[in-house]
């Protein structure tokens, strides 16, 4: 016996539906490339919407074609969120910050059919035009004026341009939510990228989460800065979440700087706002020397690499905002886990919500995870065993675009390629990457660990902890640092600030000092290049 209630597929189109009828005067407010402020309001934003749609359909671009944008978080590209999948076709974000070879390979690979891209980003459009065939339309966010005379580029039209002559009417088609919604490439630190496909329904259901209480707990009084970028994960999934909920939306545009994020923080008088470790360490750094607080901010999720216990102590310490620390995987859409106490931990001393708070933390309804032996044995969870770890569910990959790589499922579950703990209140621990796991002596040791020690001291701007090879112990840790402008710390100081923070032995053997550690695409440091860097490096005797 089947229910008996309607039968509607969850589809995007639903959502800027739903934001223009419940909550169509909320502001929606973007830093322009231009540097100025634009305001409109999600009705505004969903007639636009229909009016790409309706651009599409005049450039004859076929169901499920894919629709590039190289841009920052801002209204347009909202609009294209929302236009370019509430219509069939696939929106596929590329990351800017990848080599241009890269971009390249990506934008061929998806064959993609228009692109669409800030004028930030015209020198790369002009580096890779030429080598990108299906592009049929490339599209200038900007207005008819600010379009380049002499751009190189054939068949470029401004966006307004493009849109301008379209009615703001448009009927969104009915199809099965299954069909594919968006598409976003991995970062390919080893090969070339690989593509994952997102669908309608796992895009909602996403977004349902992403509002959940314990996880970004969004509403209509909120107003939310993703300075997370839309190329990456969708800004993990908050353009969604924000239709979904109604919510105010600040996009801060190119300028990720501490002081621009601030003054944008206190303009808009901004409640939650989300980035990785290193956007937030430019703002504490603008925040600190001139001695600003925030008058609303009380919360942000952090996410992207790990984030040091030392940055979740000032945010709540010194500025009253909780820190909302989360894990997640391009694969799995991108949200995974967020850590929030449950009640049993409210009456535990600071320093005991500190050491929970500080893990990637618990999975909400929608993932699943396990940690797995080398035998892919489930191993316990104790918060002591370390283990592969594993996850499944409903907006977690399935296999990649194209089939590159083949099936990379384990008997149903996708391996992570992290290591991790996960103790007996379910809360999951990250202790590396297994390509960075440190084995010494046959045991373990967690470089993340070895890092937020190192970034705690005021004088460690950035640390990046690898293992070396050793005669006696296979492998020892070392840590390189850069130290903070006009500090200064020795290796000898750094080594004692160990003491009594970890066992003795899983103190690092030596600090290197370096002008700087190479990050990749999406912020997260780059081990591979380091230790490349490094390669001629001895332990000391």
């Amino acid at each position: 016996m089947l229910g008996l209630m309607q039968s509607q597929p969850l589809l995007i189109s639903s959502l800027i539906e739903f934001a223009e009828r419940h909550h169509g005067s909320a502001e929606i407010v973007s830093r322009r490339v231009e540097g100025d402020l634009h305001r409109y309001t999600y009705k505004d934003a969903a007639k636009r919407s229909r009016q790409v749609a309706n651009a599409l359909d005049g450039l004859k671009i076929g169901f499920s074609e894919r629709v590039a944008t190289l841009a920052w978080n801002g209204y347009r590209h909202l609009e294209l969120y929302y236009g370019v999948s509430g219509s069939g076709r696939v929106l596929h974000t590329v990351n800017p910050r990848l080599h241009p070879d890269q971009i390249v390979w990506i934008t061929n690979h998806a064959e993609d059919q228009v692109l669409c891209f800030d004028m930030t980003f015209l020198p790369i459009v002009q580096a890779v035009h030429a080598r990108c065939p299906t592009v049929k339309r490339w599209v200038a966010l900007c207005d008819a004026d600010k379009l380049p005379a002499d751009s190189g580029i054939p068949n470029l039209v401004s966006y307004e341009a493009w849109i301008a002559g379209h009615a703001t009417t448009y009927a969104w088609p009915m199809f099965d939510e299954n069909t594919a919604s968006s598409l976003c490439y991995t970062s390919g630190t080893t090969g070339n990228p690989k593509g994952v496909l997102y669908s309608h329904r796992s895009t909602i259901l996403h977004a349902y989460a992403a509002c959940l209480p314990d996880v970004m707990c969004l509403s209509a009084r909120d107003s939310v800065l993703p300075v997370v970028p839309m190329f990456h994960v969708n800004a993990w999934g908050i353009p969604y979440s924000a239709a979904m909920t109604g919510c105010k939306l600040v996009f801060p545009g190119p300028a990720l700087d501490g002081k621009s994020v601030y003054e944008l923080i206190e303009s808009e008088q901004v409640t939650f706002a989300a980035g990785v470790p290193t956007v937030w360490q430019m703002l504490l750094g603008h925040m600190k020397p001139n001695k600003l607080h925030f008058s609303v901010l009380n919360r942000t999720v952090i996410g992207g690499s790990a984030c040091p216990p030392a940055m979740i102590s000032a945010f709540k310490d010194d500025y009253g905002v909780s820190v909302l620390h989360g894990w997640g995987m391009t694969e799995m859409s991108p949200l995974g886990t967020v850590c929030t106490l449950k009640n049993s931990h409210l009456a535990l001393s600071k320093d005991e919500q500190l050491k929970i708070l500080s893990k990637q933390g618990r999975s909400f309804f929608g993932v699943d995870m396990k940690i797995v032996d080398s035998a892919g044995k489930e191993l316990p969870w104790d918060g002591k065993t370390y283990g592969d770890l594993y996850v499944k569910g409903p907006w977690i990959l399935r296999e990649y675009f194209k089939d590159d790589g083949g099936d990379p499922l384990v008997e149903g579950w996708f391996p992570t390629g992290d290591v991790a703990t996960i103790d007996t209140d379910a809360y999951m621990q990250i202790t590396d990457r297994s390509k960075d796991v440190i084995k010494s002596g046959g045991e373990w040791i967690s470089s993340i660990d070895i890092e937020n020690i190192a970034v705690g001291h005021p004088a460690v701007a950035m640390a990046a902890c690898i293992g070396v090879a050793h005669p006696k112990w296979d492998e020892r840790p070392i840590i390189a640092v850069v130290k903070r402008p006009g500090m200064d710390v020795s290796r000898e100081e750094l080594l004692k600030f160990y003491e009594g923070k970890t066992a003795k032995w899983q103190i690092p053997d030596d600090v290197v000092f370096v002008d700087a550690i190479p990050l990749g695409a999406t912020g997260k440091m780059l081990k591979t290049r380091l230790r490349a860097i490094l390669k001629d490096y001895k332990l000391p005797v």
